[in-house]
């Protein structure tokens, strides 16, 4: 939050969407995130006073699929939710990213356009910079590189599992599976359990585990009738997280 207010005071209207390099952006504010974690802060320094800030709305997109990949971002406050869209014109959620991690780093993967849209979930605020200092930054800053292949790493291991998960797991599993890593990257603890910190729909849902909607549905109003979640409009509280994974093993709950 801290990171979030000091970053807002920098920020001045551009047309229609706040941005502006940040000279005065305290360096120490980042250096716990990665990439940034195993930097200097005078190479941190570097770094930021080539970034670009911009808050988006909660449904704005961050950039689109498809489109030319002229720009890297670090997202700094809110969530990103990351779609997919199918030959057939159908929504897919490929995976949700929080705060604090890079995102629309096509050049990593020897892209150059984006290869999926990203939404912001919440109001988010991120950094960006032009891909063509991505080499750069890869040469100049070896914890830079370190760090941010790393993080590519963990998402490639997500949709593996995910791959996985559609490919063996009925859908009562996959949809605890898909609640149990929502609350495990973003859940707050709350009275009675741990809620997805960002809004989530139950159509939300249904796309990031490949289901429709009617069985989201049905399966998040039993699951609240024995007491295991409490869905409201758009917020998913998981009451009970051992129930969730007895269910994610394909072993009946009691």
């Amino acid at each position: 939050m801290e990171l979030a207010c000091n970053l807002c005071q920098n920020l001045v209207m551009d047309g229609q969407a706040p941005r502006k390099t940040l000279p005065r952006l305290d360096e120490s504010l980042l250096i716990h995130l990665p990439p940034f974690s195993r930097l200097a802060k005078r190479q941190i320094r570097t770094i930021l006073d080539q970034a670009t800030s911009r808050r988006y709305d909660e449904g704005a997109a961050v950039f689109h699929e498809g489109d030319p990949a002229d720009r890297f971002f670090m997202l700094l406050d809110g969530y990103v939710r990351v779609i997919r869209i199918t030959e057939t014109g159908e929504q897919v959620t490929a995976l949700h990213i929080p705060a604090g991690q890079l995102l629309g780093f096509a050049r990593a993967i020897g892209r150059d356009t984006y290869p999926a849209t990203a939404v912001a979930a919440t109001e988010s605020i991120a950094l960006s910079w032009p891909t063509r200092l991505w080499d750069t930054f890869l040469a100049d800053y070896d914890g830079f590189a370190t760090e941010t292949y790393k993080t590519l790493g963990y998402r490639m291991g997500e949709m593996n599992t995910r791959i996985v998960e559609l490919a063996t797991q009925q859908v009562e599993q996959r949809v605890a599976n898909a609640l149990l890593r929502l609350i495990n990257q973003t859940g707050r603890k709350v009275d009675g359990g741990i809620e997805i910190d960002f809004p989530i729909t139950r159509q939300d849902l249904s796309e990031l585990t490949a289901t429709t909607l009617h069985t989201v549905s049905r399966l998040l109003s039993g699951w609240e009738k024995r007491g295991l979640v409490e869905s409201r409009r758009k917020r998913i509280k998981v009451c009970n997280p051992h129930a969730l994974v007895v269910l994610s093993q394909g072993q009946a709950s009691d």
